[in-house]
């Protein structure tokens, strides 16, 4: 090979590694997260520079009440052993110096792990949870601990125990006197006001994809099983799974890849794809933006080629009620108690349960997770016929209701609103049972059956300006695949605009 084509070819691979890094933006926090990590590993950007940059911008914005413990002074100390090693030609992650935040259930050696609650306060965790670990061996820097509605146990982060400034509650970015959905409340709303590129939340019911969904960011809850659940205060060892939070779903399958060790996918091509919609059941009662920004959306997804099949889910409602509540308010109590012993607490549920500060947690686990029962028709009943049936038919049945269905109509994943509602008013009205039921009425099957859920950016509604999620739920197995739809998708809608504020 002659020098002049030995100088061409090192141009050519110069100019695409350079055309690879994005341009600096005048505001450090509108980076995502693969853009931050990329303008590191470049010397674009410092690690200290873009962590101040958010640090500076959450104290700027306390009263979203979106930290339980921002970690100032570790977090600089962390990016600056990033930019460090970054100088000294040190082996560096793929997030390298990049700034992350993790729910307030999700242990961070050397930090508190509240879930939110009043008892767990002085609690701090010796070691991390395998997700945040590794997260940490990919280089990112730790932010500091979100809040979260207590215990995870709601929707709305009306959180009466943790908050930084009044008016109680975790706050909308888009509208600061809504909820920014939950339990991951607060990490929805840093990522969406920019006081953080990306983190983790948990799914239990929809506790991931929900707050998501109303603060215009992306969220996955992974195929039950596929993440470590150690170090995490649970719910339902059979339902809870730690989940990837960003502003796009690449940056979620970016994290994904992360925690899971592999690649991203790739873009999938839109062209043949078929998408199941059950409007039965997943697009009832919408209010009028949610309906607006869905069907825009799904009028793309049909010009980009993809197919809108119809299907049909009679089971779906009766399935899913028989192996819900029976099954968190049961494990509840066993799970939360067998988590205090084995990390030390010193904490018993019968003591966590006593200094519940929410009105409406206190009243589940003092009427319900405690004395071990569940709501019946005229009444209480004991708790352990209908969890022993929700795990032995219930929930079989239920997964089988979404085999089947994707079997019958040769579809790769269901698609609907991630909420049937725009973010509603927040206060003690938004912990109301009636609206967590609406919220979680579409992201709960999927998490009954253990099957992977993406929430999408979609778009803001024409009246309100609120956030709108447009979900997909795949099989078992099938996170890849729906990451990789889910990024093709999120390129089609293209970006949601940022809050004014």
């Amino acid at each position: 090979m002659s020098v002049r084509i030995i100088i061409v070819v090192m141009l050519l691979i110069v100019g695409a590694g350079c055309a690879s890094v994005p341009p600096r933006p005048a505001d450090l926090t509108e980076l995502g997260v693969a853009d931050a990590a990329a303008l590191i590993r470049a010397q674009k950007i410092t690690s200290v520079d873009l962590t101040q940059a958010y640090l500076t911008r959450a104290a700027a914005n306390r009263d979203l009440n979106a930290f339980i413990t921002l970690d100032t002074t570790a977090a600089l100390d962390a990016a600056r052993r990033a930019d460090a090693a970054l100088a000294s030609g040190a082996p560096r992650g793929a997030l390298h110096g990049v700034p992350l935040v993790v729910k307030d259930n999700t242990h961070v050696a050397g930090l508190p792990n509240t879930a939110g609650t009043p008892a767990l306060r002085d609690f701090v965790p010796r070691e991390h949870a395998p997700t945040v670990k590794a997260l940490l061996d990919a280089g990112a820097v730790i932010l500091g601990k979100t809040n979260m509605h207590e215990l995870a146990f709601g929707i709305s982060g009306y959180n009466e125990a943790f908050y930084t400034a009044q008016p109680i509650g975790t706050r909308n970015p888009y509208d600061r006197a809504r909820i920014a959905g939950g339990s991951s409340s607060g990490t929805g709303a840093a990522i969406a006001a920019r006081l953080a590129p990306g983190g983790l939340g948990s799914d239990t019911g929809g506790s991931v994809r929900i707050p998501a969904g109303v603060t215009g960011g992306a969220g996955l809850r992974p195929t039950l099983g596929r993440y470590s659940q150690d170090g995490v205060t649970p719910i339902s060892h059979s339902r809870d799974t730690v989940g990837p939070m960003a502003r796009t779903v690449a940056d979620v399958a970016l994290l994904d890849s992360v925690i899971m060790r592999g690649k991203v996918p790739p873009p999938a091509s839109l062209t043949g794809v078929r998408l199941g919609v059950s409007r039965g059941y997943f697009f009832a009662d919408l209010d009028a933006d949610t309906a607006a920004v869905v069907n825009a959306a799904l009028d793309k997804l049909r010009a980009a080629g993809v197919t809108i099949v119809d299907v049909d889910m009679p089971q779906l409602k009766k399935l899913n009620d028989a192996a819900s509540f029976p099954v968190a308010l049961y494990e509840a109590y066993d799970d939360l108690k067998a988590y205090l012993a084995r990390y030390q607490t010193g904490k018993t549920v019968e003591q966590v349960a006593a200094a519940i500060a929410s009105k409406d947690v206190k009243g589940t686990y003092d009427g319900l997770v405690v004395p071990r029962k569940l709501p019946g028709p005229n009444g209480v009943v004991d708790a352990a016929p209908l969890y022993r049936a929700a795990m032995s038919e219930a929930r079989p049945a239920l997964l089988k209701h979404f085999v089947d269905t994707f079997s019958t109509y040769a579809i790769e994943a269901l698609v609907a609103p991630t909420t049937p509602s725009v973010a509603v008013a927040q206060g003690p009205q938004a912990s109301s049972l009636e609206t967590f039921l609406r919220f979680i009425r579409n992201t709960d099957p999927g998490s009954n059956a253990g099957i992977p859920g993406l929430t999408i950016p979609a778009g803001l509604g024409p009246t309100t300006g609120m956030p709108v999620g447009l979900s997909l739920d795949g099989l078992r197995g099938s996170d890849e695949r729906l990451l990789a739809i889910g990024i093709a998708i999120e390129q089609l809608l293209g970006p949601t605009p940022p809050p004014k504020r």
